[in-house]
C-alpha cells in the first residue's frame, strides 16, 4: 500500500510491498539482538579456479515486450584499492592474487562489459583513470567525484556515449552540511537521436532522465549522519527532476544499511541499519528515550527540533518488483546478500526508480550457499567484495500494447 500523509509526503518506513520508502524515525524500546558473522557452510568450498557460479536474468511477471524505450542500469561498489589494503582482517580468507588491483580491474571491466549497461554507477572508486581508460574503449563517457578529506575514493557515473549525452552534472559534498566526507552525484542524461543496436531498444531524442549515485557513510554508530545523507540525496533528486520537467529518476548506491531492519530513530548509534533491529515495543517520546541533542536532530532531520523525516518521491526497488528465488531474496524481495567478507554477509546496495519506469528484468544475485562456498569476496571470478546490481528498465509512457 502507498503510505502518503495528508501533505502528500511519503513517510520513511520499510514495508513489505513493492514500494520502497526510507524508514520512519520513531522511538521504541526493546532488547537488542546481537548480529553474528556468517558461519562457514558445511559444504565443501569450491575448488580454486571453479568458483564461477553464473548469475541469471529473471524477468518481471508483466509483459514489457512492447516497450521500446529501455535502459540497462548497473550499480556496483567495486572495493577501493585503499580499503582493501587497509583492512586485511576483512579479506584474510582471500588469496592475495585476488586482491591485486590489476587482477581485479580486469575482472571488473570484463564483468561489466558482459552486462552491456547503458548507465553505470560505481562506488569506492580510487583508480578512476584506470577505469576511465577501460570504459572509453567500450564506448563510455564518465564523471568522477572524489570524497572530501583524506580518503582517496569516490563515486563515478558512466554512460554509453552513442546512447546518451549529458546535459547537467551536480554533486553533493556532504561535508558542507556537517555530514562527513561522503559524496553523491547526479547526471541529467538525454537520449541520443534514434539510437539502436541488438541489445538496446530505440530511444527517442526527447527522452531525458536523472541518474543519482551515492555511497553512504559506513560508521555503524552514526545513523543520524547516514539518515541526513539520504535525506539530502532524495531532496536533491526531487529538486533536479522538477527543474528538468519532472523527468524519470534512477538511483543507485551503497547505503550501508540492510533492508530487513526497520530503522527507527532510537539512538543515533543504533539507527544505522547495520546491526540487528529492536523489536517493536510501542513508541515513546524520542527526547525522553534518548535525549537527542539539537545538533544530532538537525543532522538527521534538517531541523533542530525535528523528529520525523519525509520525502515526496514515489520510489520503487527494481529487485522487489521482479520476483526471485527464496535462495537469493529476503521476505521483502530484496537480495539476501550483495556484499560478503569475513565480518559481513548481507545487503547494503540498492537500485530505486520512479514509477514512470518499470523493471523488465534484473540480474539475480548469488545464493547464500554459493557465497559461503567461496569463503569470501573478491574471488577468482568476482573482482569486488560486493555484487553488481543490474536491471533493465522500461519507460512506462512508451509501453503501448498493439
Amino acid at each position: 500500500m502507498r503510505n502518503h500523509g495528508k501533505d502528500g509526503y511519503n513517510r520513511y518506513h520499510v514495508n513489505k510491498k513493492r514500494r520502497w520508502d526510507p524508514p520512519v524515525e520513531s522511538c521504541s524500546t526493546s532488547k537488542k539482538r546481537r548480529w553474528n558473522p556468517p558461519v562457514e557452510s558445511s559444504s565443501k568450498k569450491l575448488k580454486s579456479g571453479s568458483d564461477h557460479v553464473p548469475r541469471k536474468w529473471v524477468y518481471a511477471n508483466d509483459d514489457y515486450s512492447h516497450c521500446k524505450d529501455r535502459v540497462v542500469f548497473v550499480s556496483y561498489n567495486i572495493l577501493g584499492v585503499e580499503n582493501a589494503t587497509k583492512h586485511p582482517d576483512l579479506y584474510y580468507k582471500v588469496p592475495q592474487e585476488f586482491l591485486d588491483w590489476d587482477c581485479r580491474k580486469e575482472q571488473l571491466c570484463s564483468e561489466i562489459s558482459k552486462y552491456n549497461p547503458s548507465i553505470l554507477c560505481l562506488q569506492e572508486v580510487d583508480r578512476y583513470d584506470d577505469l576511465d581508460k577501460c570504459f572509453q574503449e567500450d564506448g563510455y563517457t564518465g564523471v568522477y567525484q572524489a570524497r572530501t578529506g583524506e580518503s582517496c575514493d569516490g563515486c563515478a557515473v558512466f554512460w554509453k556515449t552513442e546512447q546518451f549525452t549529458v546535459l547537467h552534472v551536480e554533486n553533493i559534498e556532504f561535508k558542507k552540511f556537517g555530514l562527513r566526507d561522503n559524496v553523491a552525484q547526479f547526471c541529467v542524461l538525454k537520449a541520443s537521436l534514434n539510437y539502436c543496436n541488438t541489445n538496446v531498444s530505440w530511444l527517442m531524442s526527447s527522452r531525458i532522465l536523472l541518474v543519482g549515485n551515492i555511497h553512504v557513510l559506513y560508521n555503524p554508530k552514526r545513523g543520524d549522519i547516514k539518515l541526513g545523507q539520504v535525506r539530502l540525496f532524495l531532496e536533491k533528486a526531487r529538486e533536479l527532476s522538477q527543474q528538468w520537467g519532472n523527468i524519470p529518476i534512477i538511483l543507485g548506491g551503497d547505503l550501508n544499511s540492510m533492508p530487513q531492519l526497520d530503522i527507527r530513530l532510537h539512538d543515533r548509534r543504533i539507527i544505522s541499519g547495520q546491526i540487528a533491529p529492536f523489536e517493536y515495543r510501542g513508541y515513546i517520546s524520542c527526547k525522553r528515550n534518548i535525549g537527542w541533542s539539537a545538533e544530532e536532530s538537525k543532522l538527521a532531520t534538517g531541523t533542530k527540533s525535528g523528529t520525523h523525516v519525509r520525502h515526496q518521491l514515489k520510489l520503487h526497488s527494481a529487485y522487489i518488483a521482479v520476483p526471485g528465488s527464496p535462495r537469493t531474496r529476503d521476505v521483502y524481495g530484496e537480495p539476501l546478500a550483495t556484499s560478503y567478507h569475513s565480518r559481513f554477509l548481507g545487503t547494503v546496495d540498492y537500485i530505486w526508480h520512479t514509477e514512470d519506469l518499470a523493471p523488465v528484468r534484473v540480474l539475480e544475485t548469488l545464493s547464500i550457499d554459493n557465497l559461503r562456498q567461496l569463503g569470501g569476496l573478491p574471488s577468482k571470478n568476482w573482482g569486488s567484495d560486493h555484487l553488481a546490481l543490474v536491471c533493465e528498465l522500461a519507460f512506462m509512457d512508451d509501453c503501448i500494447s498493439d
